[in-house]
């Protein structure tokens, strides 16, 4: 009966929307084709259209928030070849990750200096997530989140922490861009650590990026006598080492070597926002 009534509504809705998809003449159902040895009517079987699912990731993708400026980053045109073969192995785990995905479900913490394609990767990924997979993901910019829930706290905002705070907690997928770019409080790091624990906690994949090196802070290597000059900044020192220990839990680790692309370019060209 079911199949019967999908049919009867194909062919009404094929009579009146003239450029309707030729697969399933606009009801967003296909019929499969028969198997060996099935009944000609009892036996068929129907599924969602491909013009549905093309829809739904053309809807996943505008809600992502992914700034027009990354908005041409891909897999596929990610440069990893001659003076950036360094980079190869970078991509070719971000490949892995989208193929092996939702099978497995760790995330990725790629960290590198400024410049050497993060957030190229980090977006090609879940432009393929959610073109080729239907998930929805979410991009966030660290510095502009922390800002965004600051804001919340203003009583002329029409948004509450939650409000901020929920899409971020319940995304599929969800990529922190440029953790640790904010200067250490103890508010900042009570913030992270109910984000990535929130997630941890759920079950949820995180993709991460961060210029600063994983190691440890600098408390900690006083504690066990390591006594450091002219220290660099670490992760640790920037979100904690208890958070720092916890994304170890969460993502695999991919070290992106290689310098500054954008140096190498002689000139930014922006396309012009309208």
């Amino acid at each position: 009966m079911e199949l019967r009534r999908i049919e009867e509504t194909r062919l009404k809705v094929a009579g009146t929307q003239p450029g309707a998809c030729p697969l399933c003449d606009g009801t967003g159902w296909k019929t499969l084709p028969a198997t060996a040895g099935a009944h000609k009517n009892k036996d068929r079987r129907v599924t969602r259209c491909d013009c549905q699912l093309q829809a739904r990731a053309g809807s996943l993708l505008a809600t992502a928030r992914i700034p027009r400026r990354y908005e041409h980053c891909e897999l596929a045109n990610f440069e990893f070849e001659g003076v950036y073969r360094s980079l190869a192995p970078a991509r070719m785990a971000a490949c892995k990750f989208v193929e092996e995905y939702p099978i497995d479900q760790a995330g990725l913490l790629l960290i590198g200096s400024i410049g050497v394609g993060k957030t190229h990767l980090a977006v090609g990924i879940i432009k393929q997530l959610i073109l080729g997979k239907g998930i929805a993901c979410l991009f966030y910019d660290y510095r502009e989140l922390l800002k965004e829930i600051q804001n919340s706290y203003n009583d002329s905002v029409k948004m509450t922490e939650l409000d901020v705070l929920r899409p971020v907690f319940e995304a599929e997928v969800l990529v922190l861009d440029e953790l640790g770019a904010v200067k250490p409080t103890d508010w900042v790091w009570d913030t992270v650590s109910l984000i990535l624990n929130t997630r941890y906690n759920n079950r949820l994949t995180t993709i991460i990026t961060t210029n600063f090196p994983d190691g440890q802070s600098a408390e900690a290597d006083d504690r066990e006598g390591k006594k450091r000059t002219n220290r660099d900044p670490t992760l640790g020192d920037r979100i904690g080492d208890r958070m720092r220990s916890r994304l170890h839990e969460m993502c695999r680790i991919i070290t992106m070597h290689g310098s500054d692309f954008r140096l190498k370019v002689k000139s930014a060209s922006f396309p012009q926002l309208h």
